[in-house]
């Protein structure tokens, strides 16, 4: 049994988020969490609200409310919407936490005492108009690498670069709007980066098998231009982790805070920390996921991101880690994922365009969405969400497919034999073909799990449902049972045992609607089919099962073409 630590990149605390967030980092880490621990393994699935910077404070004075007040029910918002989706998570945290606060100082010192943190006079955004500092998000403008011309004092979201607030051309405060700015000089600590280029760049050669996605990310921040620079982590913002050094405020830096993307990533740490504290599990039991020295040598941890976030996890968290010369763990997988669009343009907040969480939660269950969202992946190119591939896949994968098989079988068991698996007749060479089958497709399906190939794996469980309509279709027992009652029987009491079989391979990507299954079934309990014969033949004859209701409900060209023109935005 293997220890397997996952994290999902935090979600900003600022709003709810659309489907694009979610199959970028939370769904698929889901999806990878349920299938290890359905394999024996013993695994720790880590998120939580990203809370801190700018983002959280301008959410916060738009909707009136104090930051603090206004991240704790955001907070409560987003672990709803997440319960919704199923999202499996051990704890999800807050980086607003004192844990968090408590490891992110500590690291710094660490940072501090070897060196890798220096006092930096910069010059930075001041806004006459709002009589304060404009770090990163509070400053928009141009991008001076791709012309956006809603860039953001930090990065760039449309062509990933990171900015600092004075490289903006055409600044403007994210506060008032105003463009009276100056240009005003001040202090700052920055994390040497630069002095870690070697040794990161030796550290990413060394990890094999990672996506192209995530390696070549990570190596044109290494290698474009000048290479990688030092970065300031902190910001002169009110709300965030006080910046200070062993308990005591840092000499000259009173009143600022840790930049965002500094803290962010160390509340992986921090949520782990909060959830021993959360069971009185106490230290030992989180610090053996995160040291080395208390039990960490053996976990495998891998990170789900979308790829605006890979520069931050490829470089600046292993830099904190690997500089404070303490002996934490480092990532061993990151997973990254391109953007999903909305009927071939961007998701909109303020254009109402596109599917928020709480709307989709509101529309469909959640297992439309998942099932849609993981087997279309934007795993090696950008995918696009329009209602009518939605449709299709719901109506084709789960309605006609799967649903179906399991209501043409139970409904005729029950009409022919009663709610009881029926005796009588033997498997022969249809059964065996079929097992062999879906013996070489569940081969597939588990190794594209195991490396985290999930459009790929959602293909192969797919083929799984289609070979057991298949064999119900070429061995028509509702034609055979006029002569050989018997016959009839032995193939329900096979495909009895395929629906069984489906609602535990099922159960990462449609997990409600895979319990629906194994419920009926009589099945709660079932295990991974570690052999795949003993699962074919683990309801006997004589087992009660129940007729389920209709598992997916197939969607109308009219209801489809009213959730077309709903969210197309203005």
């Amino acid at each position: 049994m293997a220890r397997i630590l996952v994290t999902s990149a935090l979600p900003y605390i600022n709003g709810i988020k659309h489907l694009g967030n979610l199959v970028g980092s939370q769904l698929p880490s889901d999806v990878y969490a349920r299938y290890m621990r359905a394999r024996g393994h013993e695994v720790m699935y880590i998120c939580a609200t990203d809370e801190h910077g700018t983002p959280a404070e301008l959410a916060a004075a738009k909707a009136g409310v104090p930051v603090a007040e206004f991240c704790a029910g955001m907070w409560q918002v987003q672990k709803d919407l997440a319960d919704g989706f199923g999202l499996s998570f051990d704890y999800f945290g807050r980086s607003s936490s004192a844990r968090n606060r408590e490891i992110t100082q500590h690291l710094a010192a660490a940072l501090g005492r070897n060196g890798l943190i220096e006092e930096v006079s910069e010059k930075q955004v001041y806004s006459h108009a709002d009589g304060r500092y404009l770090p990163d998000r509070y400053i928009e403008g141009t991008c001076p690498n791709c012309g956006d011309e809603n860039a953001r004092g930090d990065q760039c979201e449309n062509c990933t670069k990171q900015l600092d607030p004075t490289d903006l051309i055409n600044p403007r405060s994210a506060i008032s709007g105003s463009t009276d700015l100056e240009v005003r000089e001040t202090k700052h600590l920055y994390l040497r980066q630069s002095a870690m280029r070697e040794t990161l760049d030796k550290w990413i050669d060394s990890q094999k098998g990672w996506p192209v996605l995530t390696t070549s990310i990570a190596k044109k921040w290494l290698h474009d231009g000048d290479g990688l620079r030092d970065r300031g982590i902190t910001r002169d913002l009110d709300w965030g982790v006080p910046v200070q050094f062993d308990g005591a405020p840092w000499s000259g830096m009173e009143g600022k805070v840790f930049y965002v993307w500094f803290d962010a990533p160390i509340e992986y740490i921090g949520a782990t920390a909060e959830w021993a504290d959360a069971t009185g599990a106490g230290d030992a039991a989180w610090e053996r996921w995160w040291r080395t020295d208390k039990g960490a040598n053996d976990v495998r941890y891998v990170q789900f991101m979308g790829k605006d976030n890979v520069p931050f996890h490829t470089l600046s968290f292993p830099a904190t880690m690997i500089g404070s010369a303490e002996p934490w763990k480092l990532v061993d997988f990151i997973k990254s994922y391109n953007w999903l669009t909305y009927e071939g343009g961007k998701f909109s907040t303020s254009q109402g365009r596109g599917i928020f969480m709480d709307q989709a939660l509101d529309i469909f269950p959640s297992d439309y969405w998942r099932w849609w969202l993981l087997s279309n992946a934007p795993e090696s190119s950008d995918s696009d969400f329009t209602w009518q591939s939605f449709q299709g896949g719901i109506n084709k994968d789960l309605a006609d497919v799967l649903g179906n098989f399991v209501s043409r079988v139970t409904k005729f068991c029950r009409s022919k034999f009663g709610e009881t698996v029926p005796e009588g007749g033997t498997y022969g060479k249809a059964e065996a073909a079929v097992t062999d089958e879906i013996a070489a497709r569940l081969r597939a399906y588990q190794d594209n799990m195991e490396a985290i190939e999930l459009r790929k794996a959602a293909a192969d469980l797919r083929a799984i449902w289609v070979a057991g309509n298949e064999y119900l279709q070429a061995a028509a027992p509702w034609s055979v049972f006029k002569q050989s009652p018997e016959d009839a029987a032995a193939t329900v009491r096979f495909a009895l045992n395929l629906i069984r079989l489906y609602g535990v391979l099922s159960a990462p990507f449609i997990p409600d609607a895979s319990a629906a299954i194994l419920s009926a079934m009589n099945a709660k309990d079932a295990g991974w089919p570690e052999d795949l014969n003993a699962a074919l033949s683990a309801l006997p004859a004589g087992h009660a099962f129940s007729t389920p209701d209709v598992l997916f409900a197939k969607i109308p060209d009219e209801r489809r073409e009213e959730l077309e023109a709903r969210f197309a935005g203005a």
